[in-house]
């Protein structure tokens, strides 16, 4: 079922809430992550994806999916991997013009030091304001949506 209106006030004040929270979270991991040193939040997401891949390998176009990025914003960023020693570009053998991103061993090895603070990060900035009830109530919702828009609902 399409809507055609706007949200109503309390639709709004989810979606403001939502916004705040989401960007408030990600900014103190950021913080969290550069004070010990450790890669970007945008390199972990990219190092995770790829460490969850069938053979540690994804498809350029795949992982941009993966990650909600742009094409030329993966390829600035596979540019950085890649030259930090992290991943490794492969030329896709059924197709000239695709290429894959490739976990390297010094990859995984960023990731799992990252991977404590990050944790960390998800219990202090996040989820130590969400009761059990809030949890599950926030889960369902979330995906409710993430699976409307996977769908193409909307």
């Amino acid at each position: 079922m399409e809507t055609t209106a706007g949200p109503d006030d309390a639709q709004l004040e989810a979606w403001r809430a939502f916004l705040g929270a989401h960007a408030t979270a990600i900014a103190a991991i950021e913080r969290d992550l550069a004070a010990e040193g450790l890669v970007p939040l945008v390199w972990y997401d990219v190092l995770v994806a790829l460490w969850e891949a069938p053979d540690g390998r994804l498809r350029l176009n795949e992982l941009a999916s993966a990650l909600l990025l742009s094409r030329s914003g993966l390829t600035r960023l596979v540019d950085r991997l890649e030259a930090a020693g992290y991943l490794r570009r492969e030329p896709c053998p059924t197709d000239r013009r695709g290429a894959f991103a490739v976990l390297t061993a010094d990859g995984r090895a960023a990731q799992l030091r990252a991977w404590p603070t990050y944790a960390r990060g998800i219990a202090r900035h996040f989820a130590r304001f969400l009761g059990a009830g809030d949890t599950a109530a926030l889960t369902a919702a979330l995906a409710r949506i993430r699976d409307g828009g996977r769908a193409g609902a909307g």
